[in-house]
């Protein structure tokens, strides 16, 4: 039967880290080339920014808890993954994307502004309304989370609620994303499907590169870059594609799709991927947990405040979040 592992280490003989890191990040930039695909093929930007691109990037985050599974790995190294890759998300990437292009839901000039005015309401309002909900959502989620966990533990039982809670808020999205269609009267091209096949092919992709890496770094020595930051190695990995994803939509200014994207993706992984942890190795959090947990929801009300007082994150506030995070690394690393 054949196998690409081997065919790519024996055949070839590119059996080496650098050939599946660059496996890995190719991969990931077939799910963003396809994602911009759905974008110019009916999908509205806050709905795939919210519902799509969440699913495609944190799905190196959903593989991990298959890995970690299968090759016998804790289960609070997924704990750290996920909370490693929103902390990441929320605190590093949207303040860096602040500080070196700009981070705005205003108006591009005053022009433009005035030219919107047959229109009710603004696109930018739209923008902001849809942000503030998911915003809400990724402050709830670790909250309801750090209650779970209260005990020291999460069982089989917080595990299958917060599956169920992440069941409940991608089906309020399906809804918003069908009713979109509707008033609107819009329809998705036949070519998603197309779309969808290469999404598949990426995410196997994904798992094969994935699955050689996590081996390769639990072998290490327990080191900064060994198996004892096997958590946090992997989240980094998996946040590059965020980080393609915050880049590209940034130089487009598309700030919309910038946060949703970076705040979506902590729905996959706070409740998804944790749940799915929980349900299936009931395991107890590292200590650091529910402090990081509580400092997640504070960034999501950090960045949903920043966006009702000035419509995005002015460069001066984005060394709030980097502090924050410069010290989550300090507790989690150290």
């Amino acid at each position: 039967m054949f196998s690409l592992t081997s065919f790519i280490d024996h055949d070839l003989g590119l059996g080496h880290p650098l050939t599946y890191f660059a496996l890995f990040v190719a991969a990931s930039l077939l799910l963003v080339w396809r994602l911009e695909a759905m974008l110019a093929n009916g999908l509205e930007g806050t709905a795939l920014g919210a519902l799509f691109m969440p699913l495609c990037s944190g799905l190196g985050n959903l593989l991990f808890v298959a890995v970690a599974h299968r090759r016998g790995i804790a289960a609070s190294e997924v704990a750290v993954n996920s909370l490693g890759n929103n902390l990441t998300n929320l605190l590093l990437i949207l303040p860096l994307v602040a500080l070196f292009t700009g981070l705005s839901l205003r108006p591009a000039s005053p022009a433009k502004k005035s030219s919107r005015k047959a229109r009710s309401p603004a696109p930018e309002s739209l923008h902001l309304l849809a942000l503030f909900l998911t915003l809400g959502a990724a402050a709830l989620f670790p909250v309801i989370t750090w209650a779970l966990a209260l005990d020291g533990r999460l069982d089989r039982g917080d595990g299958f609620a917060l599956i169920a809670l992440f069941v409940l808020w991608q089906t309020f999205h399906l809804y918003d994303v069908r009713k979109h269609q509707l008033v609107n009267r819009q329809r998705m091209s036949p070519l998603i499907l197309l779309d969808a096949l290469l999404a598949l092919a990426a995410a196997y992709l994904l798992l094969i590169s994935l699955d050689w890496l996590v081996e390769w770094l639990s072998k290490r020595p327990a080191d900064a870059l060994g198996a004892g930051h096997l958590g946090w190695l992997t989240a980094w990995l998996m946040v590059l594609p965020n980080a393609a994803l915050a880049a590209y939509y940034a130089i487009r200014r598309r700030a919309d799709i910038v946060y949703a994207s970076q705040i979506g993706d902590g729905h996959i992984c706070i409740p998804l991927c944790l749940g799915l942890a929980a349900a299936f190795f009931p395991f107890a959090p590292p200590a650091w947990f529910g402090e990081s947990l509580l400092i997640l929801a504070g960034a999501a009300g950090f960045h949903a405040l920043c966006l009702a007082v000035f419509k995005g994150l002015p460069r001066p506030f984005a060394f709030i979040p980097l502090g924050a995070y410069a010290w989550c690394l300090y507790q989690g690393l150290g």
